[in-house]
């Protein structure tokens, strides 16, 4: 078992458990890329609740509309009418892709919203929306899957 199974079994487990009935909802993402630093890095281990509507500030999961089965993490911008508009927190990232490559992302590509960050300890805590153009905000707390951004 390596390291990162070991710790979703301590860490992941503990907020599963805390979640109760929603457990089902809830899933696992590493965070990889830096497209949206400063508020979540490469190696950042998210709980993303599926199904969750998004609203604009809010840091979601969706899959990439051109590279089926790639999750990416970015900001929920707007919604509209071809689905949510959503950007990188730091647009000048070595291969970022967002809304402004590939233009909205339709509703049913939208995996869910993060709600925590669980690893690195050290950061832990719940993952808060901000405004377009803000950077995720991370409040202590306790917080598998790979995402790129």
């Amino acid at each position: 078992m390596g390291i990162r199974a070991v710790l979703w079994g301590l860490g992941g487990a503990a907020v599963l458990a805390a979640a109760g009935a929603g457990v089902r909802r809830l899933r696992p993402v590493e965070v990889t890329g830096e497209s949206m630093l400063p508020g979540l890095r490469p190696g950042d281990w998210l709980i993303v609740r599926s199904g969750a509507r998004p609203a604009p500030g809010a840091v979601v999961v969706a899959e990439h509309p051109g590279r089926p089965g790639l999750l990416i993490v970015k900001r929920a911008v707007r919604r509209t009418d071809e689905g949510w508009w959503l950007e990188s927190d730091n647009q000048r990232a070595a291969g970022r892709q967002d809304s402004w490559d590939f233009g909205a992302v339709p509703d049913g590509l939208v995996v869910g919203r993060v709600v925590a960050r669980y690893w690195p300890l050290s950061r832990a805590g719940t993952v808060t929306r901000g405004l377009s153009g803000r950077h995720a905000a991370v409040t202590l707390g306790r917080p598998a899957h790979r995402s790129e951004q």
